[in-house]
Formats: C-alpha cells, sequence, structure tokens
C-alpha cells in the first residue's frame, strides 16, 4: 500500500492546479447543499403553519383555500362535529376565513409590484392559533378597517409598517396596528384582518375559503372528517392542517430542486472534467515515480487505488470548503413567490447534518469519477518506459 502521505506531498506540490479544482467541486457543492437547504426550508416554513392537532375544510374538489368558496352557514354546522375542541367557556375552537391575494407595491421601489395573501380572521384568531404572538403594536378590533400584519412583511411593502395606511381595495383604507410572529410559519407572510372587512371589500358576503377547528386531539381527525364529508349538504372535504400546507409547499419545493439540479448537473460536468485535468497533469509529470514504484514492486491496482484515492482528497477538499460555505445560508431570508398561492412568502435556508453531509459525499463522488481514467493510464505506465523518460 503506497503512503497516504505520497498523495498528500502531490497535492501540496501542485498547489495552482489543486486550488482551482477544489474550488470548482466546491462550488458544484455549495449550489448542491444551498438548493437542499431552500427546498428543506419552504417545506419546514409551510409545515410550521399546520398543526396536527388542527382540520382545515375545503369546498370539494378544490385543492387550496384561494379556489375553495364555503358557505358561512355551513361554518356552525362543522364546529358542532364531534372531535372540535371547546374553550372554558364551551365554545367551539375554530373559525372560517376568507383569504384572497393583494398586489402591492414594493416598499424600496414603488414601480414593483408583488402579490401579498390578505386574510380575513375572526376576533378568536388568538386562541384558534396560539402559536400566533403579538410583538409589536396591539390586535385589531373586530368590525373595524384595523388589520395585523406578519413580521416578515413589515416594512416590506408600501403602508406596511406599524400606524400607516393603505389600500386593500379602491377607496376602502385600513390601518395597521399590529405585527405579529407565528413560529417562523408562512403566516408571518400574511396580512390578517377583519373577515367581515374582506367580505365587503371584495364582494365575498356570506362565504368563507375554509374553515379551521382546533380538535380535541390528533386522533380525532379521522371522527371529524367523517361527520363533514359523510354530510352530502356540506359537500365539503378535511384535512389534517399539517397536511394542507406540506401540500401547498410541494410546487415550489420541486421547482427549486429542479433548478438546482438542472445547475448542479452542468457545474458538476465542469468540476469532474476540472479534476480529470489536474489528475492527468499529476500522472504526466510523476511519470518517473509512477515508474520508480512499479519497479518496487506495487502493482498496477495499487497505483490505481492511490490515484483514485488522491482525486478522492482532492474532492473531499473542495466538498469541504463548499459544505462550509452554505452553511452560512442558513442565516439567509429569500422572498419568492409560492407556486400553489401566487403570493409572495418569506422562506429561510435550513441546514441539516444529513444535507450537508451528502453534499460532501457527493463531491468525493465527482472527484473519484473525475480521477477514474487518469488512475487507469497511472495503472498503465510501463516501469521500463517510464525509466527511460
Amino acid at each position: 500500500m503506497i503512503p497516504i502521505s505520497y498523495n498528500v506531498r502531490s497535492l501540496l506540490v501542485r498547489k495552482a492546479t489543486t486550488l482551482a479544482s477544489a474550488l470548482g467541486i466546491a462550488l458544484v457543492v455549495f449550489v448542491l447543499a444551498s438548493s437542499q437547504m431552500l427546498s428543506r426550508g419552504i417545506r419546514k416554513t409551510m409545515a410550521l403553519s399546520g398543526s396536527e392537532d388542527k382540520a382545515i375544510v375545503l369546498r370539494k374538489g378544490a385543492d387550496a383555500e384561494l379556489s375553495s368558496t364555503v358557505e358561512q352557514r355551513f361554518v356552525s354546522m362543522a364546529l358542532a362535529a364531534p372531535g372540535v375542541k371547546r374553550d372554558g367557556a364551551g365554545v367551539p375552537l375554530g373559525a372560517g376565513e376568507l383569504l384572497v391575494v393583494l398586489a402591492l407595491e414594493k416598499g424600496e421601489n414603488s414601480a414593483q409590484v408583488s402579490n401579498v395573501q390578505l386574510r380575513g380572521v375572526t376576533d378568536n384568531v388568538m386562541k384558534v392559533r396560539p402559536d400566533v404572538r403579538l410583538i409589536a403594536g396591539r390586535p385589531m378590533r373586530a368590525g373595524t378597517d384595523e388589520i395585523m400584519i406578519g413580521d416578515n412583511l413589515r416594512g416590506e411593502f408600501k403602508g406596511l409598517e406599524l400606524g400607516q395606511r393603505f389600500e386593500i381595495k379602491k377607496n376602502r383604507m385600513v390601518e395597521v396596528v399590529g405585527v405579529f410572529e407565528a413560529s417562523g410559519s408562512s403566516f408571518e407572510s400574511e396580512i390578517w384582518a377583519d373577515v367581515d372587512t374582506v367580505r365587503t371589500s371584495f364582494g365575498r358576503e356570506s362565504m368563507v375559503s375554509s374553515i379551521t377547528v382546533a380538535l380535541e386531539s390528533a386522533s380525532k381527525l379521522d371522527g371529524f372528517k367523517r361527520a363533514i364529508e359523510s354530510d352530502k349538504q356540506l359537500d365539503m372535504q378535511v384535512m389534517r392542517e399539517v397536511d394542507y400546507f406540506e401540500k401547498q409547499s410541494e410546487g415550489t419545493a420541486a421547482l427549486i430542486n429542479f433548478l438546482g439540479g438542472a445547475i448542479v448537473f452542468f457545474f458538476s460536468i465542469g468540476a469532474m472534467i476540472g479534476a480529470m485535468i489536474t489528475m492527468y497533469g499529476a500522472v504526466s509529470n510523476r511519470r518517473r515515480e509512477i515508474g520508480t514504484l512499479r519497479a518496487l514492486g506495487f502493482s498496477r491496482t495499487t497505483i490505481l487505488a492511490s490515484f483514485v484515492l488522491e482525486a478522492f482528497m482532492l474532492a473531499l477538499i473542495g466538498g469541504g470548503i463548499g459544505a462550509a460555505a452554505s452553511m452560512a445560508m442558513g442565516l439567509v431570508e429569500l422572498s419568492m413567490m409560492n407556486m400553489n398561492t401566487w403570493s409572495e412568502i418569506v422562506f429561510k435556508f435550513d441546514p441539516s447534518p444529513e444535507i450537508v453531509a451528502g453534499s460532501v459525499l457527493s463531491g468525493g463522488v465527482m472527484g473519484i469519477l473525475g480521477g477514474l481514467f487518469p488512475a487507469v493510464r497511472a495503472a498503465r505506465v510501463s516501469p521500463v518506459a517510464a525509466m527511460r523518460d
């Protein structure tokens, strides 16, 4: 077995080519890890919006709140179904909510417009969603033109700052009276207004998009679902809330994975070619060394394994650099369009040990593939011919 120190010395001697190849692999690993972190962050943000012990009721056939319409009179019927949790006063914990999309001007550039979700909520919204916490201002009052905004929207759009006013519809002004957090969920990218204010502003009287109910426990979902879906008059479907919001992230996460995969594919080809050129150069410059090793009795298989190991070490250096750089993406927030809701949501890159380890391993595989052919060439070097060079 050829000592590993031999391969380390070889990499250190060729500093320029080693660094160039390592950086190429580092770029691939960085892009691969970052795209997976963003995809994971999207899924996590949407999943945090839901809970195992809550259910969401939509019109049958609708795949999202925006495409669902439920008559207000059915809300009380849903809240009376078995399994619905009640507060200390015996009132069911649930509400019908109306979701619409607003086109608002970006705060830093009035010429740029983006979509934001406006959710019409009831006055018990903080009870239905106890993870929501007011961090500035005060709660909005029912039946008024007051709104609350998620922390991710604060200052990002024109009029979305505490105490400011803006139009949700022509000649319908609302005032921001509160800012809330929601444990990093997608609700932090929403505007909340009184449900009646949203109804009258958008001509949706006596309608809601969905009904959200808190269940006595997660195990009560099946009974609640049977009661709602078996009633032909309601014509509604029931999903566990966390499952619904995870489904809403699938389109955006799939797009990120596709784009990231396409970029990684082409970058990885370049990185492997770079590693291959580096290793071919190493073989060419070390023909005498290879001939000496063969004369000393080292087999072709040993020479092959040594050069593959050297390429793998080169890739691990690059993979380590790329992985270290990708960890910094955990501090980055990215505002982008959700493909299911067509509205802007702020996502965070979410690093994990599995993503980092998998990306570094992928870099190692690229090194092996890039170094395989040069290693085969090194193993075929004739000791006699090499000693004559």
